[in-house]
């Protein structure tokens, strides 16, 4: 917890009174709780029409990257920006009913410098459903510490393609 008041100071350099103070309380939660891959640069072995790299990352899930078809495996990576503590990736596709069920084959690689990549978490799949919110999250080992997080995908059930609306990362709990 936090306690502050503020003070205001005018052009001729005349302080104000004090505020009432204010006390705010900062979650222990973390980068545990926020999706460090927010806005952050991302790259796509390949992608197709407007459906580009960095739809996964924009905090919308209306929008979403799709890779070239038919052509597997593809890959979706984000930058971090420096190193981390990574505990897990939750992937979203979008919500409409429209997208129907499907599961998408993913493995999870991670690299510090962005050229030499290691496994994480090999191959899963990923069941999405439209009707209980279109995600699947993959754990990642603990003290998964990495800058780029590479997604590699070599099935999908709905589309010859790999398809993501939002890439999150959170950090290690």
């Amino acid at each position: 917890s936090y306690t502050f008041d503020v003070q205001a100071l005018d052009a001729a350099g005349g302080v104000s009174m004090p505020s009432s103070e204010v006390v705010a309380t900062t979650s222990a939660g973390g980068s545990s709780m926020v999706n460090v891959a927010l806005d952050r640069p991302v790259a796509a072995s390949s992608y197709t029409q407007s459906y580009v790299p960095g739809n996964a990352v924009d905090g919308n899930v209306d929008t979403y990257w799709e890779s070239a078809n038919s052509t597997f495996p593809q890959w979706l990576q984000v930058d971090l920006g420096s190193a981390m503590g990574v505990g897990r990736v939750v992937l979203a596709l979008p919500p409409a009913v429209a997208w129907a069920a499907r599961s998408q084959t993913v493995s999870v690689q991670g690299s510090t410098d962005g050229a030499s990549f290691g496994l994480l978490l090999g191959s899963a799949a990923c069941a999405f459903d439209p009707s209980s919110g279109n995600t699947a999250t993959l754990t990642l080992p603990a003290g998964t510490a990495t800058r780029h997080l590479r997604l590699v995908f070599t099935a999908n059930t709905g589309w010859p393609a790999g398809q993501v609306s939002e890439f999150r990362v959170f950090g290690a709990a």
